[in-house]
């Protein structure tokens, strides 16, 4: 799942908002409490050997209605239950931001659990927990909290949220999900409900179709908006492909494409 971090003004900047540090302080202590629960309880187990890392870059393309195009390129590196990542995003001279993250993976019997944090230029920070519980149906649940500073949200959900649903893995390579992340924090009412369908065709090749329907405010004084969003991602070997239409893009007033293609090394 990824996740999920900044809300907007339109067409894509936020209002800057008073910190709640003290519950910005609770969230960041509780994600980090798990972060040490998760590494201490794969640590009381078989810790597997370290391997190298396998590293993914995805460059992409974002043409806005009413907006110049923007490039963003993004480098991730993984190894064993450890995820790093880097990136630029760069929209003419209107705006730019770097932003830097880690993720978590930690396996257990009952599921999955992946605590994150992520920073980027301008003072953003914010983190997430989020959980897979059961097989081969699970329940998908997290949380996620950020210091709301500017940030141009490249995941498009909301990310001082909640998120809940259920997936199931099926026959012949098959995998189904439904969930939606809704704001919790922001009173924007903002919600996303997808549908994720994954294939895995072969050996060498891949599908994800990832249907959206959204509705809420770029802010709780804005109109409310509605809109859908499908994105289609091909991977073949080590490279992959993926295309993207999205309305009310960030619930702003304008509908977005996206093209990435990447490669894994």
């Amino acid at each position: 799942m990824t996740r999920r971090i900044g809300h907007h003004e339109p067409p894509d900047l936020r209002r800057p908002q008073p910190l709640k540090l003290t519950q910005m302080r609770k969230a960041c202590f509780f994600l980090l409490g798990c972060t040490s629960l998760c590494v201490q309880a794969q640590s009381a187990a078989a810790a597997p050997e370290p391997g190298p890392w396998a590293f993914k870059l995805t460059p992409s393309l974002y043409a806005t209605a009413h907006e110049h195009n923007a490039v963003d390129v993004n480098l991730r590196g993984n190894n064993g239950p450890h995820a790093l990542w880097i990136g630029q995003y760069q929209r003419g001279e209107e705006f730019q931001q770097t932003r830097a993250g880690y993720e978590y993976t930690a396996n257990f019997t009952w599921g999955q659990m992946v605590p994150s944090v992520q920073a980027a230029s301008g003072g953003f920070a914010g983190g997430s927990l989020n959980f897979q519980i059961g097989q081969p149906v699970y329940l998908i649940a997290g949380l996620g909290r950020t210091n709301l500073r500017n940030y141009y949200n490249l995941n498009f959900d909301p990310n001082d949220a909640v998120t809940l649903g259920l997936g199931t893995r099926l026959p012949q390579g098959h995998q189904l999900s439904v969930f939606s992340v809704k704001d919790n924090r922001l009173a924007t009412d903002q919600i996303i409900t997808h549908a994720v369908w994954r294939w895995q065709a072969s050996d060498t090749d891949r599908w994800t179709v990832d249907l959206a329907y959204k509705t809420g405010r770029s802010s709780p004084e804005d109109e409310r908006v509605s809109g859908r969003s499908l994105s289609v991602t091909y991977d073949h070997r080590r490279t992959f492909v993926r295309l993207a239409y999205d309305e009310k893009v960030n619930f702003s007033a304008n509908n977005q494409t996206r093209v990435s293609a990447g490669l894994r090394f």
